[in-house]
């Protein structure tokens, strides 16, 4: 069973889909974008502790978990769609693990994001603030991983 459950899989989302029982049980997509010669992330927060929550989940990239029989790149496609409304093309990572899969995408300056009912927010970061922001380690681990690759 992976860490990222601690030992149990949950069965469904937290919108009630079922989730894969099978590895990769889902995926992390990066979107950064380039201002100048500044780069920025892009992090979401998640609304379900409150506006205020800054633990663990609160801030990360696009993610989810993968519908059975879901091909793990239109999991993260779909994941990128729904969390942000953008439509753009994936590039895998050489990060995350077997069990969890990981994408990065670089968005157009101006790019509009539309988040969805899991998020509250979304801000684009420097790279320092987004990996503080980042929690629990894996989280981070991998945004790193993605951040060193693009640089």
């Amino acid at each position: 069973m992976p860490e990222d459950f601690g030992g149990t899989l949950p069965r469904t989302t937290w919108d009630g889909l079922p989730v894969s029982q099978e590895p990769p049980y889902g995926c992390t997509v990066v979107v950064f974008q380039h201002c100048g010669s500044a780069l920025r992330i892009l992090l979401l927060h998640r609304k379900h502790n409150g506006a205020a929550y800054e633990g663990d989940w609160a801030w990360t990239s696009p993610s989810g978990a993968r519908l059975p029989g879901e091909v793990v790149d239109e999991c993260a496609q779909r994941e990128l769609a729904e969390e942000t409304g953008l439509e753009l093309p994936l590039h895998p990572a050489p990060c995350g693990s077997p069990d969890w899969r990981v994408y990065w995408v670089e968005a157009p300056q101006g790019a509009a994001i539309v988040p969805d009912a899991e998020h509250d927010r979304w801000e684009w970061l420097t790279p320092d603030e987004a990996l503080r922001r980042s929690a629990p380690e894996r989280v981070r681990n991998d945004l790193a991983c993605v951040i060193a690759l693009i640089g």
